[in-house]
């Protein structure tokens, strides 16, 4: 179940600025501040593999890419997510580097891994807002159903390609990357 705050309506501007005084994460969702729950260890070992794999390829072709984890999107005008792991071009963010770690405008790719509480919201409302904001690439890493989805963008609308297995994911922003689902999902698991 997600909390959220009722206090009153929260402008991007003052997300940014919210401290409760814990190390409680929100998301900014029409207005209102969602707190996300911590994430479970496999959640978190995909996440950085994933990261890992990206800031590899990244580094392999020299790209002037950055692969974030950590760091918010903003989806909109009072919307803000904090997706698993990104890539932005290095100029996005280059202006930016002392304020708060909240992208303004679109990502390349974004990543989210499924846990038992964000299924509606990784499957449905954040694949409508990345839409929206016209993120080309976004992949639902989904350990629950061993699958990865890629949704590519044309023409406002994602076209879904499923992986499971030891399918090779086909990447439009990372096409030599060579992993497949079997791969990223081992990442979550201690050896």
């Amino acid at each position: 179940m997600t909390q959220t705050t009722t206090h009153h309506l929260y402008s991007f501007e003052e997300y940014l600025a919210f401290d409760d005084g814990t190390d409680s994460r929100y998301e900014l969702v029409d207005g209102k501040l969602e707190l996300i729950h911590p994430p479970t260890f496999r959640h978190l070992l995909i996440a950085e593999f994933i990261e890992i794999s990206f800031d590899a390829e990244i580094k392999r072709l020299n790209l002037p890419w950055l692969c974030l984890r950590e760091a918010g999107v903003r989806t909109g005008w009072r919307k803000s997510r904090l997706p698993d792991v990104y890539v932005v071009p290095s100029a996005q963010v280059m202006g930016f580097l002392d304020e708060s770690a909240v992208c303004q405008s679109a990502p390349l790719l974004v990543v989210e891994v499924v846990s038992p509480d964000s299924i509606k919201r990784d499957y449905r409302h954040k694949r409508s807002e990345y839409a929206a904001l016209e993120v080309s690439e976004y992949w639902i890493v989904d350990p629950i159903e061993s699958k990865i989805t890629i949704l590519l963008l044309s023409e406002g609308l994602y076209e879904e390609h499923e992986f499971s297995g030891s399918q090779q994911l086909v990447s439009a922003i990372f096409p030599e990357i060579q992993l497949t689902v079997e791969q990223v999902l081992a990442g979550g698991k201690i050896n």
